[in-house]
């Protein structure tokens, strides 16, 4: 019996398959946290550096991509690279079982190295798994939107669809937003700012909408109820699995994830405005109004999160067809999300790195506005 090899693959499929295969390279962080849970000690670092750590050197080697997918390519040919997104939660999940089953008796483990474990699988489902999440919530398929709350209820923020999608996207960049970091806001002040702003304007989202369907907020069709269905599962799990411990357990895990979210939140918008038209009203979102990385390696990593300001000009497009842009036409971080998200937690470094950029693009896109006062303000919204 012959079995099939390469040579059997057409040239066109297997062209999309080379292209889509870096892309699950994030995978490698399961045996990473695997072999923490097995060994403790040393095998902590494993999911941190195999994340952090690796794909920051593989940036320095691989260098930049500017290229750009054509966007006329057709759903059927991004099977591949959506395959990574679908298989994710299904694989966490897993993970997440595993461990609230184990960990929380194992005797080869002591009580630091436990919460250490569960802090690597927290630097996974949230670097991994809420950017998955993230490009799952913004398809129009219900089993993808489906697979977004799931992940999100896996690390307790399930209200993260509702901000981003009805409150981020449109106040991006505008005293509206909470997650537009500030000029000069540091992130150890922006992280508990967001923490409570985003759940309160994303229960007002929700209302409003429900509002203008004549429904009241208490209504089935609230998200809110399936958010805390859907949480209240992974917690009763953790507690069926683990106890009173794996629930303690289950929460690190979802604290570092969110922890991970909001520092790509801070990073990604820092310092940037639109311009405000007078009356409430702003310009139309411009890939100028968000950080872009061309870094070829973490892009792998966070499936093309970097190519931030093509994705807020055009939230319907599928990560491989995001595309890069110059400096003519967005603002260039230095480093990928990796190296700069350790850089925010050190906010004279950060200041150091980034306010000049800051006062360097408002140079550039922005000259006439000599007061920038108005932009500043986090605490008091403009009008509607």
């Amino acid at each position: 019996m012959s079995t099939p090899d390469t040579a059997s693959i057409p040239p066109a499929r297997m062209a999309r398959l080379t292209r889509a295969l870096p892309f699950w390279l994030s995978l490698g962080l399961f045996p990473a946290i695997l072999l923490a849970a097995e060994y403790g000690g040393w095998a902590l670092l494993l999911p941190p550096l195999a994340s952090w750590g690796l794909f920051s050197l593989l940036d320095a080697l691989a260098g930049l991509e500017t290229g750009n997918a054509d966007t006329g390519t057709p759903e059927e040919a991004l099977g591949w690279y959506r395959a990574i997104t679908l298989a994710w939660f299904p694989l966490q999940a897993a993970m997440l079982i595993w461990l609230l089953a184990t960990v929380p008796a194992a005797a080869h483990l002591g009580a630091a190295e436990k919460v250490g474990v569960f802090f690597g699988m927290g630097v996974a489902s949230g670097t991994v798994g809420i950017t998955y999440a993230h490009e799952l919530m913004h398809q129009k398929n219900r089993l993808e939107r489906w697979l977004g709350d799931l992940l999100m209820a896996s690390v307790l923020y399930g209200h993260f669809r509702s901000e981003h999608l009805l409150v981020h996207h449109r106040y991006v960049g505008t005293p509206r937003d909470p997650v537009t970091a500030r000029y000069n806001e540091g992130f150890h002040r922006f992280y508990p700012r967001v923490l409570w702003q985003c759940l309160a304007s994303a229960w007002r989202a929700e209302a409003a909408m429900l509002a203008r369907r004549n429904r009241p907020v208490w209504h089935p069709a609230n998200p809110f109820w399936r958010y805390a269905a859907l949480q209240a599962g992974w917690l009763a799990l953790a507690f069926a699995l683990g106890g009173s411990s794996g629930v303690a357990l289950f929460a690190v895990q979802a604290a570092t994830a969110i922890w991970q979210l909001e520092l790509v939140n801070y990073v990604e918008h820092y310092g940037l405005t639109r311009k405000h038209l007078g009356d409430g009203r702003y310009e139309h979102v411009q890939p100028r109004h968000s950080w872009n990385a061309a870094q070829k390696a973490s892009n792998w990593l966070l499936i093309n999160l970097q190519r931030h300001s093509d994705h807020h000009y055009k939230p319907d497009r599928r990560f491989p067809l995001l595309q890069t842009y110059g400096p003519e036409e967005a603002p260039q971080l230095p480093f990928g999300y990796p190296v700069m998200t350790m850089a925010a937690m050190v906010p004279p470094l950060w200041r150091r790195i980034m306010n000049p950029r800051v006062r360097a693009w408002r140079r550039q896109y922005y000259p006439e506005i000599e007061d920038w006062g108005p932009y500043k303000r986090a605490e008091t919204p403009l009008p509607r």
